[in-house]
């Protein structure tokens, strides 16, 4: 099962390089010395008790559960684990299962939805740039739904706070954890047909809090005219409602809502659709669906999807 994770991983690994490489967030850059924590620092956030160092924060094995009375009790494989092998779910998804542009959302979607992707992990029919197949293939079905189920059964939240339409950004890095950060030496870039996803609250983000959003950076009109191709296809698509419902919160089969998440997270989804490298039941329904988008049509669409309520 290793060699086929790795061989799917070759074999992919020149679509990769096509597609909008600036979404996958994969080379960690220079950390600036202003971003620096003092290892000795124990940290908290507003209404915990709790508190750890960064290195605590950062144990992937044991990620900070800072407000526990908010969720039910984690399953193990949640907070913990498993052995070596296999990184605490919370660890990237966090305890409220919305994650990070780096990772993906959990909470809300369907339980058969979750479960069925972890076994495209496991077979290859899904393929991850870093962790999920290698983690599929020591995780059990059991505590494969006992995630699902614990995911599955949280309220999503609004993530993205703001969605700004500009040709110009403020100068940004890729930080620990594939994370993109505002410098802060200050500067601004060019956009580009890009987005740029930053956390509202540095502190916050870099604690794992689990409520604290993500503000987005999009290029100048591109809402409409991702509002145009999500609700009538724009003659190149179909409109999204038709599979993940009306309110785009989830519909037809367990089709997940798609509506409030990541943009930089979304726009892989779809590029990873049309390239092959999601497959699988859910793969052969959306291949058609975005055989004809461009990157730039990607853009638009998920700049839109940002605004609305998950």
């Amino acid at each position: 099962m290793r060699l086929l994770s790795l061989s799917l991983f070759l074999l992919t690994s020149s679509l990769f390089a096509q597609g909008p490489e600036w979404a996958y967030q994969s080379v960690t850059e220079e950390i600036p010395e202003a971003h620096h924590f003092d290892p000795n620092e124990l940290r908290s956030v507003p209404g915990s008790d709790l508190q750890l160092t960064q290195d605590q924060i950062d144990d992937h094995w044991n990620p900070p559960d800072w407000f526990p009375n908010d969720h039910a009790p984690w399953p193990a494989i949640v907070a913990h684990g498993k052995g070596r092998e296999v990184r605490a779910c919370a660890a990237c998804h966090l305890a409220s299962g919305m994650g990070h542009p780096e990772s993906s959302q959990l909470a809300g979607y369907p339980v058969s939805y979750l479960v069925r992707q972890m076994e495209y992990f496991r077979t290859g029919e899904r393929t991850d740039r870093y962790w999920m197949n290698r983690f599929a293939e020591y995780i059990s079905d059991e505590e494969i739904l006992e995630a699902a189920e614990y995911f599955s059964a949280i309220e999503p939240i609004k993530w993205v706070m703001d969605v700004i339409e500009t040709d110009t950004v403020p100068r940004t890095y890729i930080g620990d954890g594939r994370m993109r950060f505002i410098h802060p030496d200050g500067g601004t870039e060019e956009l580009g047909y890009k987005i740029i996803e930053v956390p509202e609250d540095r502190e916050l983000a870099t604690t794992r809090h689990p409520y604290s959003g993500f503000i987005a950076y999009t290029p100048v009109g591109s809402i409409e005219r991702g509002r145009n191709l999500v609700t009538t296809g724009g003659g190149k698509t179909l409109p999204c409602a038709a599979c993940h419902g009306a309110d785009l919160r989830g519909g037809f089969l367990d089709y997940p809502g798609i509506a409030g998440g990541s943009p930089v997270y979304s726009i892989r989804q779809l590029y990873d659709f049309q390239t092959g490298t999601r497959g699988g039941a859910m793969g052969a329904l959306m291949s058609p669906v975005v055989a004809n988008l461009t990157t730039e049509d990607m853009v638009d669409i998920v700049a839109y999807l940002a605004t609305l309520d998950p």
